[in-house]
């Protein structure tokens, strides 16, 4: 199966099987590790993202399940996040080097790699609890179902349809200040709460597939280009924070200089292509936008 629904199944049996397998997917490969620790904890914490976006499609309609379980897979995430965020710099960092300008730039990009590599293996190996966390995260993972197994909605096609289209209105409502603040604004603060919102459309459109296929997996390109963009942008606000606090991370001034002359050029045009690409995302109003998704469910379930 898949992350979508089936607009032809009854809504709380379905919404259970969405969850139910991100869940599955999570214990299976941090059980597996098929491609190793890190890439591990990376595949279970997007599937911790799906799982949350998906309850919060729901929420109008169980705020109680959404709040508390929301707040057992943040914590579930948090617990395995400090290889993850370090390996992500070493993948950020790599993605500035691609970009380099010149030889010189792309050596003193080259340092930085070596060192942030060297800082994700020493936390890495500081967190000796690793395996305590990841078979407590797997123990939460089976609570989190558990729960999961209780929840229950009206599945008529009407409720089910309003219930969506609710959901659907108050991501894109979240969406719309937090994209105006960025036009408004370069701070890192307004970028990143944008990229929370283009995320969590990303995969409402992906479990809204069916009731258009062509269209919602168009628009949900759009908003996976979005959130790739804001993503390179919010790893290089953390990474100049963590040079601020630790300047050596950078090596000598000579590889300190180029990376600020990277990290301030890629910046700007990331801002740049980010909110090109969330004014087309973002087009349409969420009062028409969440009606024709009410109309589409309708109509996909006959």
């Amino acid at each position: 199966m898949s992350y979508t629904f089936r607009p032809e199944r009854a809504f709380t049996g379905d919404f259970k099987r969405v969850g139910a397998e991100q869940f599955e997917q999570a214990t299976g490969i941090l059980r597996l590790r098929p491609d190793g620790m890190h890439e591990a904890i990376h595949q279970a914490r997007k599937s911790f993202k799906r799982v949350r976006a998906l309850y919060r499609l729901v929420a109008s309609d169980a705020p109680l399940f959404q709040s508390q379980e929301n707040a057992r897979i943040r914590d579930m995430a948090r617990n395995l996040s400090a290889v993850r965020d370090a390996a992500a710099l070493v993948e950020n960092a790599r993605y500035l080097q691609e970009g380099a300008r010149s030889q010189e730039e792309e050596r003193a990009l080259d340092h930085v790699c070596l060192r942030l590599v060297e800082r994700r293996d020493r936390i890495a190996d500081s967190q000796t609890d690793i395996e305590d966390r990841i078979a407590a995260t797997i123990v939460n993972c089976e609570r989190a179902m558990a729960a999961l197994g209780h929840v229950a909605f009206d599945d008529s096609r009407r409720k089910t349809a309003d219930r969506l289209a609710k959901g659907w209105r108050r991501t894109l409502k979240r969406a719309a200040p937090a994209l105006e603040a960025c036009q408004e604004s370069t701070e890192a603060a307004s970028f990143h709460e944008l990229r929370k919102r283009a995320q969590d459309y990303r995969m409402h459109l992906a479990l809204m597939r069916q009731a258009w296929p062509s269209a919602m997996e168009a628009k949900r390109l759009d908003a996976k280009a979005l959130v790739e963009v804001l993503g390179h942008l919010n790893d290089l606000d953390v990474m100049t924070s963590l040079v601020n606090e630790d300047p050596a991370l950078a090596g000598n001034s000579q590889d300190q200089a180029y990376l600020i002359s990277a990290v301030i050029a890629r910046r700007e045009s990331l801002r740049a292509e980010a909110l090109d690409h969330a004014r087309n995302v973002f087009l349409d109003t969420p009062d028409d936008e969440s009606r024709t998704i009410r109309l589409l469910w309708l109509e996909a379930g006959r």
